[in-house]
C-alpha cells in the first residue's frame, strides 16, 4: 500500500501544517486512541465468545422475524 518514503513525505507535511508546537498533542491523542481502541476490541472478543471459541453453544432466545410479512397491530 504505501511505502515507507510515502509515509516519511506524509509525516513531514503533517508536521509543517500542524506545525512542532502540536505535535506533542497530537501523539498523546493517538495514543489514547490507540489504548481505548485496543481495551474495546478486547472487550468485544470476551463478550463475543466467553468459553474461549467462538459459537460456544449459547442459545439466545428471541423471535424470528419475516420482512415481507405485514406488521401485526
Amino acid at each position: 500500500m504505501f511505502g515507507l518514503s510515502e509515509l516519511a513525505v506524509i509525516l513531514v507535511v503533517v508536521v509543517a501544517i500542524l506545525g512542532v508546537k502540536k505535535l506533542p498533542e497530537l501523539t498523546r491523542s493517538a495514543g489514547k486512541a490507540a489504548r481505548i481502541f485496543k481495551s474495546e476490541a478486547k472487550a468485544f472478543k470476551e463478550q463475543d465468545a466467553p468459553g474461549g471459541a467462538s459459537g460456544s453453544g449459547q442459545v439466545i432466545s428471541g423471535e424470528v422475524v419475516d420482512r415481507d410479512a405485514t406488521p401485526r397491530s
